[in-house]
């Protein structure tokens, strides 16, 4: 079996070993092993594909497994990965590793739960190493549909409209994305050539203008939706603020970076042409994302909605940034995506270990925590200091690469928006700040909170894999850009031929 092929095999394996154990307290222990197995996969695949370039392999994707799945439409089972893709993987082991451990004391219907937790990882995976546009599609729609029964059976709040109101907006995503997919099949051949959903066959024919014109904005509102696109984020706050633990960390860690990933892989990378033609449009909507979602985290007293609406404008760099079509930039994209599943993931799981021990979410109900909790509480300030772009973390990292290659567009009104983009940095700052001084500093407002115990063994398993990866991203980043950058040309010579500055 190919590399890429257990990505998907051992999630489903863990999923068989899940379902056959009789006792409930063996389901935890074999999610966990699962997953900590994918991991290690995943450092595995990373080795091998920084291997495979240092000694010369300059194949556009590596590791490629075709299957034929349907041969009279000339679908078929093909995978392969880039530098990008092998990040993303190792996102995804990351996070979902991490919100097995988040999710220990799950007990209703622990089984069950865990079981939807790790089908949700598997189209994730499947998705990322997928370079035939149908596989893609299937994948994605497996990692979607698994979110609704994990927010309408374990959320909490007002959990049924949120799943509701998710689903039915992600569906509404998927039939643009479906309709986009479709266009770009029947204008892919070449003269006398066949049809095919293969990427890297489709990215060597021009499709027509005329096509690209309809279907760009298609495909690329599709994934704008997952990736929070304003005005179609709406779904994004509601679903946070409902979902478990676990569940939120996949959703903003995780399942939102399929909308930056697909947008690029599919959309930009498909139909350059369109997108030089149309992308300020897109721009101007991304920049209202950047900035809305960081004003209207500033006005939320919930701990998750301030989350969900920072990450409304984490993820709107990362569309503002792959539209600004120059290296840097995309750079700076792909490494925000990585970033800000890190930190997302480490805030909404310090939020859920929080809320199990004050039983509110609301920040003008708590008080002084650093006193009584200050394993979680130092690592809640690691983790904003990391958000609000403090030099060091990730987050410094991958915003400076955005602003950089983004200024580098010699157009005037794309240095406008970046500078405008750029002012959510102070933003940031003001509500990251003072979430930080009323939730940890002061007097404790609740003679209860002196009672806490502070984080058990599991939960710092959870907290410390993540803040480690931050911290190297952000000391040690050329790794991870020199991995990327590498990744990027194909799409760049594409650009460059189209003369774009």
């Amino acid at each position: 079996m190919d590399i890429l092929t257990q990505f998907v095999v051992i999630p489903l394996l863990t999923i068989t070993g899940i379902i056959l154990v009789k006792d409930t307290r063996q389901v935890k222990m074999v999610s966990a092993i699962g997953m900590g197995l994918q991991l290690i996969m995943a450092g595995i695949l990373l080795f091998l594909y920084v291997s495979a370039r240092r000694a010369g392999n300059s194949a556009e994707m590596l590791f490629v497994k075709d299957i034929v799945w349907f041969k009279s439409l000339n679908i078929h089972y093909t995978v392969g990965v880039d530098g990008i893709s092998v990040a993303m993987i190792c996102l995804t082991s990351l996070v979902v590793f991490a919100g097995i451990f988040a999710s220990w004391e799950v007990d209703f219907l622990r089984k069950e739960f865990f079981v939807s937790l790790i089908l949700l990882a598997t189209g994730v995976f499947g998705f990322f190493i997928s370079i035939d546009l149908f596989t893609m599609f299937l994948f994605y729609e497996l990692a979607v549909i698994p979110m609704y029964l994990l927010i309408g059976i374990w959320g909490s709040g007002p959990k049924e409209y949120a799943a509701m109101k998710l689903t039915l907006m992600l569906m509404g995503a998927s039939a643009l994305i479906l309709v986009g997919i479709l266009g770009i099949y029947f204008n892919s051949a070449p003269a006398g050539g066949q049809l095919t959903f293969n990427i890297l066959d489709i990215s060597k024919v021009k499709i027509p203008m005329s096509a690209q014109y309809l279907f760009f904005p298609l495909t690329f509102v599709g994934f704008g939706v997952l990736g929070a696109l304003f005005p179609f984020h709406t779904w994004s706050p509601d679903g946070h603020s409902s979902a478990p633990t676990a569940v939120s960390m996949l959703h903003a860690g995780v399942l939102m970076k399929l909308g930056g990933y697909g947008a690029f892989r599919v959309a930009i990378f498909l139909m350059p042409e369109a997108v030089k033609e149309l992308s300020w449009i897109f721009i101007i909507l991304t920049s209202v994302s950047v900035i809305y979602g960081a004003f209207g985290a500033i006005v939320q007293k919930d701990l998750k909605y301030i989350n969900a609406y920072s990450s409304v404008s984490h993820c709107g760099l990362v569309l503002f940034a792959i539209l600004m079509l120059n290296q840097t930039a995309m750079t700076g994209a792909i490494i925000q995506m990585i970033s800000h599943g890190l930190m997302t993931a480490l805030f909404f799981a310090l939020i859920g270990m929080i809320y199990g021990r004050t039983h509110t979410r609301m920040i003008n109900e708590m008080g002084g925590l650093m006193k009584v909790i200050p394993f979680l509480s130092v690592c809640y300030v690691i983790a904003g200091l990391a958000s609000l772009g403090l030099p060091g973390f990730s987050g410094f990292v991958a915003e400076m690469t955005i602003f950089v290659g983004a200024f580098q567009h010699p157009e005037i009104f794309y240095r406008v928006v970046t500078v405008i983009a750029a002012s959510s940095i102070v933003i940031t700052a003001v509500y990251i700040l003072r979430v930080v001084a009323i939730l940890l500093l002061g007097p404790a407002t609740n003679e209860h909170f002196d009672h806490f115990t502070d984080a058990k063994w599991f939960e710092k398993v959870s907290v410390i894999t993540l803040i480690c990866f931050i911290a190297l991203i952000g000391l040690a980043p050329f790794w991870l850009s020199s991995m990327i950058g590498s990744s990027l040309q194909p799409i760049m010579n594409k650009i460059l031929a189209l003369n774009p500055f």
